[in-house]
């Protein structure tokens, strides 16, 4: 089969585009034709060795799939060959990748694909999705009327806590840095869109909820700690989810005079029950168009390379030329 992979770490060149041996299902799999993959910035972070991982070589890039099961391995019982399905949390703790023609997958992460949904969208929503219900339900519990701030909205994870936060009932503020990001932004449901490099957030955000924001979603790599928490109101939320290497300072002070807390988390920790649960959500939501994927562009996956290079200067340098989701045909 063809496969995305590399033998070594190392910049996006290590990529190879070749033919690996097919997978077998063991007990407890399915064998899924893959029909598109996404990148996201985990991806960059293990194949740049940004990641200590523990890799076995060669190694399948890749950590979402969507694609149709052509065969269930002994002791599955939730599909059979035809279905189509998603799948999240590949290629770490000895799962293969994804970013090849034919994936053997575990039944506990495998989720169907509603059927008004194409197999981009599902993709394009995988991880990202997971990831905001996480954080925004099963962490933070999110409810009706708060007020939610997604500090850079546009991307692929807060594309997904804009709308699922709409869907339950909040108001969001969301934040970009151009003026396409920013009608995205507004397109995705947001009932106020700010410019962080030069509109007046604070006073702005004051305006809009005098009693300042619940629930903050911090999408950067080096939060601004002081900022954040001037907006923050009494018993605010704050959601942290990306900066590994991020070492900024923190107002201790005016954290904990408001009652905040702060919330931290890593998608891959969650458990399969965790991951089920944001998964029949987020198919609840793509099949009911509550929800819809935040694609930047589709590429074949012999372009893994170009794609792992996109990522990489949008998120490791900042460039912000990737707005949601890079996704891989088959």
């Amino acid at each position: 089969m063809k496969a995305a992979y590399i033998t070594q770490i190392g910049p996006p060149e290590v990529i190879t585009y070749g033919e690996l041996p097919l997978p077998v299902p063991k007990p407890g799999q399915y064998l899924i034709r893959v029909a598109a993959v996404d990148v996201n910035p985990i991806d960059v972070y293990v194949r740049s060795g940004m990641v200590p991982a523990n890799l076995t070589f060669p190694f399948i890039l890749g950590r979402d799939l969507a694609g149709t099961v052509v065969e269930a391995g002994p002791g599955t019982t939730r599909f059979k060959p035809g279905d189509r399905v998603w799948a999240t949390n590949q290629g770490f703790a000895g799962r293969p990748g994804t970013f090849a023609e034919y994936a053997a997958v575990d039944e506990e992460w495998v989720y169907p694909i509603p059927p008004n949904v194409s197999f981009e969208e599902a993709v394009a929503v995988s991880l990202v999705g997971v990831t905001a219900h996480l954080g925004l339900v099963q962490k933070a519990k999110v409810q009706p009327g708060e007020v939610v701030f997604v500090n850079g909205g546009a991307g692929g994870v807060g594309s997904c806590v804009i709308q699922m936060a709409k869907a339950l009932g909040a108001r969001v503020i969301a934040t970009a840095g151009s003026p396409a990001k920013l009608e995205a932004c507004k397109q995705l449901g947001a009932d106020l869109v700010l410019n962080y490099k030069t509109d007046p957030l604070e006073s702005a955000v004051k305006q809009f909820a005098p009693q300042g924001v619940n629930i903050w979603w911090e999408n950067s790599r080096q939060p601004d700690f002081d900022r954040a928490i001037s907006m923050l109101g009494l018993g605010g939320k704050m959601i942290l989810m990306a900066g590994r290497d991020a070492r900024p300072p923190f107002p201790v002070g005016p954290f904990y005079v408001k009652d905040c807390s702060l919330i931290g988390f890593a998608m891959f920790n969650a458990t399969p029950a965790q991951i089920r649960a944001a998964a029949d959500q987020i198919n609840e939501w793509l099949a009911t168009g509550k929800l819809k994927a935040r694609i930047d562009r589709v590429l074949p996956l012999s372009e893994a390379a170009l794609a792992h290079r996109l990522q990489e200067e949008s998120t490791v340098k900042n460039t912000g030329t990737v707005s949601g989701k890079i996704v891989l045909r088959i």
